[in-house]
């Protein structure tokens, strides 16, 4: 395990802790979570010149931002995911998901030709599972950069990753706040 490695492309869903779910709601239940503050806390690996590609669900949204910002990171632009079915919400049941990218230093888009349309569409499946579809693109766009998923629960070919739920390539010590 190289601790000394930096990354280019950083794509990470965080553990986001909700306050108001009922008790058979809580993400809890699935796996467990962080609070806002030591998720901002967590140093990432990343080169100089990096992008960041970070999951915010719409409750979630603010905070996203504030850990975008505390990792270094300016937003530049996101990718809307239609699940095709909704799921929980307070104000709206939630159908969609934001992808949030941001940059460090200076990093490009991808190429004209391999851009996309900033909705994607791909059924839901498992509690907070991602479209593979979305790492696989990113890898497309980015093949010959250093790549880590934080918060990963699988392994993925040509990407290192942290995460409670794999056996990591890299070790990042969190600091927490309890």
């Amino acid at each position: 395990m190289n601790n000394d490695k930096k990354y280019s492309v950083i794509y990470a869903d965080p553990p986001w802790r909700y306050r108001d779910a009922t008790p058979n709601r809580k993400v809890e239940n699935h796996y467990p979570t962080m609070a806002l503050e030591d998720i901002k806390n967590i140093p990432v690996p990343s080169e100089k010149n990096s992008v960041l590609f970070l999951w915010a669900t719409t409750g979630k949204l603010p905070e996203c931002l504030e850990v975008m910002k505390a990792w270094g990171y300016e937003y530049k632009s996101s990718l809307v995911w239609d699940k095709l079915v909704y799921g929980m919400g307070y104000w709206f049941r939630g159908q969609h998901e934001f992808l949030l990218v941001g940059t460090k230093g200076k990093f490009s888009p991808p190429a004209q030709p391999l851009r996309i349309r900033s909705v994607y569409q791909e059924k839901r499946t498992k509690h907070s599972k991602k479209p593979d579809h979305i790492r696989n693109l990113i890898t497309s766009w980015y093949p010959e950069y250093s790549k880590l998923e934080m918060f990963a629960r699988q392994k993925t070919n040509g990407w290192d990753v942290w995460g409670n739920e794999v056996e990591n390539d890299y070790e990042i010590r969190a600091k927490t706040t309890a």
